[in-house]
């Protein structure tokens, strides 16, 4: 596995999904949770399970840079997937901490599989094919210089016949604009900005893939009362707890852009989400989205 540089987006990232980081974890989910609430219903997934069973074995899936296992979560819980038959759930991710979250949250039809603890890029080449790959606001970190081989890899997870899905914040998403003014703001303009939608849909085509594409809009929203929660989400976002929720909201150039999404009539602030859901089939063209994305 390759080793992200210290004290940069890849490294704290990291250093973040751990049981230290816990805290601001679940005041994350507190608003996050929607992102993948929201993903279960872009497409019809027991349709999409059921295809690329075909009546053979189990099929295998894999979920790239899994986190804590919120998406299938969110998928057993909205998708309908109650009589599905059992779906092999194999789990990547440098990090052994989400690897045993995104295991112990796992629920029928998912079955735990394989688990390795590698970044995408670095993934085994004889690992896989899978049926189903997919990664679920998982690729914010990615190094760009690894842009290319992460994409080509993700790619190259996909058997014949099989589906591809990601979701990522676009560039005018709240998760890249606040990051973007914490690096500017806070880390005087050093680091790595995260890895927007437009970026991985771009290297898919440049590789001469065809993916289509929904992007979806809609806002977290948490009232400004509400400290504990507004600290460890902010805290999250750029993955930095050792500032409390009063520096980042004084900080230069971060404080006044979290300002701008403070609705003070409302006593909440609106975090807007801006993502993209991005399928690679072998038909482009078979994709049926959901009307509710």
């Amino acid at each position: 596995m390759t080793v992200p540089s210290v004290g940069d987006t890849a490294a704290r990232s990291l250093a973040h999904w751990s049981e230290a980081g816990r805290r601001e974890m679940e005041a994350f989910y507190a608003l996050a949770r929607l992102d993948y609430e929201l993903l279960a219903g872009v497409l019809d997934w027991r349709e999409l399970l059921t295809g690329v069973a075909s009546g053979g074995p189990p099929p295998r899936l894999l979920d790239v840079a899994c986190g804590s296992g919120k998406f299938p979560e969110a998928l057993v819980r909205h998708a309908g997937l109650d009589g599905l038959g059992p779906v092999t759930y194999d789990l990547l991710d440098p990090s052994p901490f989400s690897l045993r979250e995104a295991a112990a949250a796992l629920r029928h039809p998912f079955v735990a599989g394989d688990r390795s603890e590698s970044t995408l890029e670095g993934l085994a080449a004889e690992a896989g094919p899978w049926d189903v790959v997919w990664a679920t606001h998982a690729l914010y970190a990615l190094e760009p210089a690894n842009l290319g081989a992460a994409i080509a890899r993700f790619r190259a997870a996909s058997a014949a016949g099989g589906v591809s899905f990601l979701a990522q914040g676009a560039a005018d998403s709240f998760y890249l604009k606040v990051y973007a003014a914490f690096l500017e703001g806070v880390r005087d303009g050093a680091g790595t900005q995260y890895v927007a939608s437009d970026d991985l849909i771009a290297e898919l085509r440049a590789q001469g893939a065809r993916p289509a594409v929904r992007r979806i809009g809609y806002d977290h929203v948490v009232a400004a009362r509400d400290t504990a929660v507004l600290e460890g989400y902010l805290q999250r976002c750029v993955f930095d707890d050792t500032i409390a929720l009063a520096e980042l909201l004084e900080a230069p150039v971060l404080g006044p852009y979290i300002s701008t999404c403070l609705d003070a009539a409302a006593g909440v602030y609106r975090f807007h989400q801006e993502v993209d859901c991005v399928v690679l089939r072998a038909d482009a063209g078979s994709v049926s989205w959901t009307a509710a994305s």
